[in-house]
């Protein structure tokens, strides 16, 4: 019976069981060793690097490997710390954030030096991880904060969705262009396989596929118009808030997208302590807000251009058809006024669009008396053509698609009915209308280029590890059914805004401008936000230019200075 049981174990050791255990020597034979790849870099359109890649150490706290003791981890963390100069409070303050038990290495500082690396190995620290690294180094400053986003080490969550194609240790695209393009910049991470001794001692390499490095991303953005934006907000609103776009109208490329206040990312790539995030998200101006995509504003009169397109599509107005404004209108009780005390006379639709004229916009969009308006249903139909209410499509993550409010919406969320006051409202830019500053400037460039909407694109082309590029093509959303004399119309209008209207201080510029300002109400107890949006030049548009200052005061008095110094500079600087 005993070498029975004897033959039965042996059996099913090696026939029965036979793969589990050759599989477990192996594994125990065989170490593998990841090559991590290249993350790939960002470039703005004439080549500029706009991020860096630099290797070396990173410390690493693994939370369940420290001792359980608190006086001994107390003296971990301190002799840590007096070898890297860290204060304990930075190691406690990222500590406290996770679980006792957890056992994701946690980021405390990248860029640890070489004498400071070798301490940290002699004295083998439990809880103490020190590994070979690779961090973000952005280059330009706060200008490309909101635009380039950050990496950081991937979380917890992100690892568990992601670990088939990620190491624990791995950096990943948190935020703007390094998040939406993060499966073209990581690349692929290599693999050895080694076969090693009793001791763990190397032998030979069995195996070897080398890492595939990211992708180079290539922008439209030009870096130097884009770091000029921000030293003129700088300069112009230095304590305010504000956004700036400009794009290409004839195939959506973006040359620049500034918001201000921004942000140093490179806290972020690192590892930010917690007081520093702290101090941003308690900064009232909101730095890490990037007022050009997440931003719902009301438009103001910067929708107008819109209106009169759709009431000369509709054949509510010609070119020729006149309305005289002498202040306002009245309702019943309800008095409606134009901006501008006793009116502005007679007024034809391109007057309408150059001095912002109310009234004219009151009568085309709700009617009044004999005279047929569009009304909201027109409205609406003519605010989702020009893409209001729905993203753009924009390569930057989280961008919010505004509103556009309509009878059913009123009635559902406030309990009251649409009346033709809230018709009035919109007609001009107000009420519950929001708009995203992006939204503006891809609706001016649609008017700007015949008609055409584009989806904005940051990235003009990416280049892969093998050398070959995949150029992105421009992406049309739609043709806007505007007739092409309809939308001239609409274009002559802006552009007596610059001649004789309320941006007639852009005249001056040596080259033709076409514009719309705009003062939109959105609180009676703080400044009104101010707006330009406009193209140029005129005849032939190479650039859309769109600009928001929020609580600025009349669009007339801050955004079109804050225009005028840009549009000025560019074309100084790129004189053919």
């Amino acid at each position: 019976m005993f070498l029975f049981l004897i033959f039965i174990k042996s059996f099913w050791l090696q026939v029965l069981s036979g793969n589990y255990y050759f599989n477990l020597a192996e594994s125990n034979r065989i170490k593998k060793e990841y090559l991590k790849a290249h993350r790939g870099i960002i470039y703005d359109c004439n080549g500029v690097p706009l991020v860096n890649n630099l290797f070396g150490f990173s410390l690493f706290l693994v939370q369940s490997e420290l001792p359980k003791n608190e006086e001994q981890k107390n003296e971990v963390l301190s002799k840590v710390s007096s070898i890297t100069q860290i204060p304990v409070e930075e190691f406690l303050e990222k500590l406290q954030n996770s679980h006792p038990q957890y056992l994701q290495p946690i980021l405390i500082r990248t860029g640890i030096s070489y004498d400071q690396a070798i301490l940290l190995k002699i004295n083998n620290l439990p809880g103490v991880r020190l590994e070979m690294d690779s961090w973000r180094l952005y280059l330009q400053g706060e200008s490309f904060s909101h635009l380039l986003g950050y990496i950081g080490k991937i979380s917890s969550e992100e690892y568990d969705n992601l670990k088939s194609d990620y190491l624990f240790d791995d950096n990943i695209g948190k935020a703007g262009l390094e998040k939406w393009y993060e499966k073209y910049l990581r690349g692929i991470h290599g693999q050895k396989r080694i076969e090693v001794d009793a001791l763990g001692r190397e032998k030979k390499i069995i195996s070897e596929q080398p890492a595939v490095a990211g992708a180079n991303l290539i922008l439209s953005i030009d870096s130097k118009l884009q770091q000029k934006i921000y030293e003129i907000l700088k300069e112009k609103i230095p304590h305010g808030k504000g956004s700036v776009i400009i794009s290409n109208p004839q195939d959506g490329s973006i040359l620049a997208l500034v918001d201000y206040p921004s942000y140093d990312n490179n806290l972020f790539t690192g590892g930010i302590k917690s007081s520093d995030y702290n101090k941003l998200l308690n900064d009232e101006r909101k730095p890490l807000f990037t007022r050009s995509i997440l931003g719902e504003y009301p438009s103001g009169s910067t929708i107008k251009p819109i209106i009169a397109a759709a009431a000369l599509q509709e054949k509510i107005v010609s070119k020729n058809t006149t309305i005289n404004s002498t202040g306002g209108i009245k309702v019943g009780q309800w008095f409606f006024p134009d901006w501008k005390a006793g009116g502005h006379g007679i007024t034809n639709v391109t007057k309408a669009i150059a001095w912002s004229v109310n009234t004219y916009f009151y009568y085309v969009g709700g009617g009044y008396g004999n005279f047929k308006g569009l009304g909201l249903d027109n409205l609406v139909k003519y605010f989702k053509l020009f893409g209001l209410g729905e993203v753009t499509g924009i390569d930057l993550p989280g961008e919010h698609k505004g509103f556009i409010p309509t009878a059913q919406w009123k009635k559902e969320t406030k309990g009251n009915n649409w009346y033709i006051g809230d018709t009035y409202h919109l007609s001009i830019g107000q009420g519950d209308l929001l708009v995203t500053p992006l939204q503006v400037n891809n609706y001016t460039s649609a008017i700007a280029n015949g008609g055409n909407l584009y989806s904005p694109h940051l990235v003009s082309s990416i280049v892969k590890a093998d050398g070959t590029t995949e150029n992105i093509s421009p992406k049309l959303i739609r043709k806007i059914p505007v007739n092409s004399e309809n939308l001239k119309i609409v274009k002559e209008g802006m552009r007596e805004t610059v001649i004789y209207g309320s941006a007639r201080s852009l005249n001056s510029l040596p080259v033709l401008v076409a514009g719309k300002t705009g003062t939109a109400q959105w609180n009676k107890n703080k400044p009104n936000h101010a707006w330009f949006t406009g193209f140029a030049p005129y005849d032939q548009p190479s650039l859309a230019i769109t600009v928001l200052v929020e609580e600025g005061g009349e669009g007339s008095s801050i955004a079109v200075p804050i225009a005028k110094e840009i549009i000025s500079w560019w074309f100084d600087n790129n004189k053919k």
